[in-house]
């Protein structure tokens, strides 16, 4: 399946989020290694981008849920529960009062 944000192609995960946020992941999660002097630039960056873009955060939220809801077997070897209807209970194991 090809996944496309404004017209371009993400070929990978980090593409995908770099494409949907406009920004690259790095700036947010810094990188291996970084200087303080670096981190701080970073940080500067990215509080002047969301002053400019309030919104953003409900955005990356949205982008963030959709792609777990469609992915999530996948990225997190997730496996379903099995519900139970309401109101059931399992048997206990040696009925009242049973020793444990």
């Amino acid at each position: 399946m090809r996944m496309y944000i404004g017209g371009q192609e993400a070929v990978s995960v980090n593409e995908f989020i770099e494409l949907a946020l406009g920004t690259p992941l790095e700036l947010w999660l810094g990188v291996e290694g970084e200087s303080e002097e670096d981190r701080a630039a970073r940080l500067d960056a990215a509080r002047d981008i969301l002053a400019e873009n309030p919104d953003l955060p409900d955005a990356v939220s949205r982008v963030a849920a959709q792609v777990i809801e469609a992915n999530a077997p996948e990225l997190f070897n997730v496996v379903p529960l099995m519900r139970r209807p309401a109101g059931h209970r399992p048997a206990r194991k040696g009925g009242k009062g049973a020793a444990a």
